[in-house]
């Protein structure tokens, strides 16, 4: 290897009782970086943060943290260097908040585990790092799965690790504490310089935060590469093996498929005011029509994942007649116009036409009827 990187794997293969479930898992990962492990439930993804933490015994291969091999290295020195936090459910008996966070800092005590007064600063203060400190006199076992959360990576903070271990983080958190969950994690891994190694089910999280991604899939490792060279909507319907709706990279977000049916209804749309509209029709079973959207309208990709049909144009061309002349034919012969639409430049000209023979024709509605 011709650059020794801080964290790394050697042809490492992975399993349960001797029995190989994925092999030939590389992992690559440098200070002040976040590598995240994607892909379908049951692909190995725990297996490998397990494996990687000695939870689990190597079946083959090793795993290095700053040049050293970690099977080699003693416990109370990994403890120091790496934290981790997984989603099994720990239960400590008769222990407030404070007192769990405080075990991060038994790796620095002596045998007698006695914290000191700076050891008790760094508790307080990796409690109000995230935003924990009411929680301190709490008992752990009472407090709701996503304060929990919460408790344990201020653990880790509070162990001044070099490497961070996360199995699905953010898994019962809200949006709220999600969010501020992953920039408490950023601004770790910017101000002091850590290494995270994490697990995602939110993939629109995962393309956010992410400086690397590992794609887990069946038995192997099936891609390693940016949130750029991943998040493609191609790739990720592949690696999900998703078949019903579809997965768009640009928003980060899935989609339900369509409606089935005979379209009727043509949404005048444009400047994202047809997104709401068509997952409106789409939840109601409503099969719609829409256009004229240029291909680089924020309407464009939902259209395209949601509508029956939809009449487009050239990115950043004014609509022409090829297009408005599809469109309008296609409009007299619905039963009912939608146009969420308010405003009409130089670009969407033509789709003004389209809005007032609506009106001529009477079709014209706010609210879609039954049929």
């Amino acid at each position: 290897m011709a650059k020794k990187f801080f964290f790394y794997t050697e042809e490492m293969t992975v399993g349960y009782d001797g029995k190989p479930l994925i092999k030939d898992v590389r992992i690559e990962l440098d200070r002040g970086e976040i590598l995240t492990l994607i892909g379908p439930n049951g692909a190995g993804k725990s297996t490998i943060l397990k494996s990687i933490t000695r939870q689990l015994r190597l079946i083959g291969g090793c795993v290095w943290l700053d040049g050293q091999q970690m099977q080699q290295m003693a416990g109370r020195e990994i403890a120091r260097r790496q934290a981790v936090v997984l989603t099994e459910r720990i239960r400590p008996e008769l222990m407030s908040c404070e007192d769990v966070v405080a075990t991060g800092r038994y790796p620095y005590t002596g045998n007698l585990g006695i914290l000191s007064a700076e050891d008790h600063a760094k508790v307080r203060a990796a409690l109000e790092t995230v935003h924990a400190a009411d929680l301190a006199e709490r008992d752990f076992n009472a407090i709701s799965d996503g304060q929990r959360q919460r408790i344990l990576l201020a653990r880790a903070i509070c162990q001044e690790p070099e490497l961070i271990v996360l199995d699905e983080p953010t898994s019962f958190l809200d949006v709220k504490h999600k969010l501020e969950f992953l920039e408490i994690l950023k601004r770790m891994v910017l101000e002091r310089n850590v290494a995270v190694i994490m697990s995602l089910h939110e993939l629109d999280l995962a393309q956010k935060i992410s400086d690397q991604l590992l794609c887990v899939k069946g038995d192997r490792i099936e891609r390693h590469g940016t949130p750029e060279e991943i998040f493609t909507s191609e790739y990720i319907c592949d690696l999900y093996d998703i078949e019903a709706g579809s997965y768009n990279a640009a928003f980060g977000c899935v989609e339900l498929p369509p409606a089935e049916g005979k379209a009727e209804v043509f949404v005048i749309a444009g400047n994202g005011s047809g997104i709401p509209v068509y997952r409106r029709l789409q939840r109601e079973g409503i099969p719609f029509i829409t256009g004229v959207l240029q291909e680089n309208d924020i309407d464009h990709p939902a259209a395209c994942d949601l509508a029956a049909e939809v009449f487009r144009e050239r990115a950043f061309e004014p609509i022409g007649d090829e297009a408005f002349a599809l469109a309008l034919s296609r409009l007299r012969r619905c039963r009912e116009v939608i146009c969420p639409l308010r405003t009409f430049g130089t670009m969407n000209r033509r789709n003004g036409e389209l809005l007032r023979e609506a009106e001529r024709l009477g079709l014209l509605t706010d609210e879609i009827s039954e049929g």
